[in-house]
């Protein structure tokens, strides 16, 4: 039986550390000191291995303990093959280090996360990471395809029950605003359902939608809103408002500084924001590194208000 035999169907891996410190010292009360092992428990490693490879491996001469032809023959394998059992057992993680990766991570998110978080975001992981790059990409449409095909490595978003198996974890929750320009007419006085409904406004909507939850609301009361424009993500929206009379509804986290914001005069939903991966990713040390980098950094930009 060759070592690699040993290796795949031996009972007790232990047997190779064995081999390695009894080849190593010439002597079974030197390698059973190596490994912490009484000097009984050694010999019947030896005894085992002999049987295993069919060879006495360390013979007496003299008061004194030789390697056979095999052992020598051994002596310059066994070190590498153990280092190799012992790098694939290892965790990664012990090893890990961020100031010496170099890759290229991708994360999703909706354009209105992009233009709050990007900036702070590579920021983080460029002090502890010099060599990582971040991808962001837009989410065009709610599904998991791109973590299920390794296309991106985390998402930033608001959960649905399109993908059962992907992880999660919330990291913050928001609520939706009016935004409207420094010295709209809306800021003149409070601003009531009647008063909201007859401004003129600017829906964000990446599948085109002029209507939504606020809308239901406001027909509860007998009121409906004029939409006017209707653009692809909140920052559109956000542009629109700060250069018009437009109103502009958007979640709380993105609103632009140059931007006041405005509690809604109805009840509408609010969001959970939770950051998603795919399972695989689940224990990788790299990859639990970046989305830890991100979720501290949103939750920090979330508290502080950076």
């Amino acid at each position: 039986m060759t070592i690699h035999q040993l290796v795949m169907t031996g009972p007790d891996l232990n047997l190779i550390r064995a081999l390695d410190a009894l080849l190593a010292a010439g002597s079974v009360t030197e390698a059973a000191a190596r490994l912490g092992l009484s000097v009984s428990a050694m010999s019947r490693c030896l005894g085992r291995l002999r049987t295993i490879t069919g060879d006495p491996l360390l013979v007496r001469a003299g008061a004194h303990l030789v390697p056979t032809p095999r052992a020598k023959a051994l002596a310059t394998r066994v070190p590498g093959i153990l280092a190799d059992i012992e790098s694939v057992l290892v965790r990664d993680e012990d090893t890990f280090d961020p100031a010496t990766l170099d890759r290229t991570f991708q994360l999703r998110a909706n354009e209105g996360f992009i233009h709050r978080f990007a900036a702070p975001l590579i920021a983080a992981l460029q002090s502890s990471a010099p060599m990582v790059r971040l991808h962001l990409a837009p989410k065009p449409i709610k599904d998991a395809n791109a973590l299920r095909d390794g296309l991106a490595d985390l998402e930033i978003g608001v959960l649905g029950d399109f993908a059962p198996e992907v992880r999660t974890r919330k990291v913050f929750e928001d609520d939706f605003i009016a935004a409207v320009r420094p010295g709209h007419p809306l800021l003149a006085s409070p601003v009531t359902p009647e008063r909201y409904a007859t401004a003129l406004h600017v829906v964000s909507s990446r599948r085109g939608l002029a209507v939504g939850p606020v809308d239901a609301a406001l027909t509860a009361l007998g009121l409906a809103r004029q939409v006017v424009a209707v653009v692809p993500g909140f920052p559109d929206a956000m542009e629109v408002a700060s250069r018009s009379d437009l109103v502009a509804q958007v979640p709380r986290s993105v609103l632009r500084r140059d931007l006041v914001g405005l509690s809604l005069p109805v009840s509408v939903p609010g969001i959970a924001v939770s950051a998603m991966w795919h399972p695989r990713f689940e224990a990788d040390p790299e990859q639990r590194w970046f989305r830890e980098t991100v979720i501290t950094t949103i939750l920090r930009i979330q508290t502080d208000g950076d």
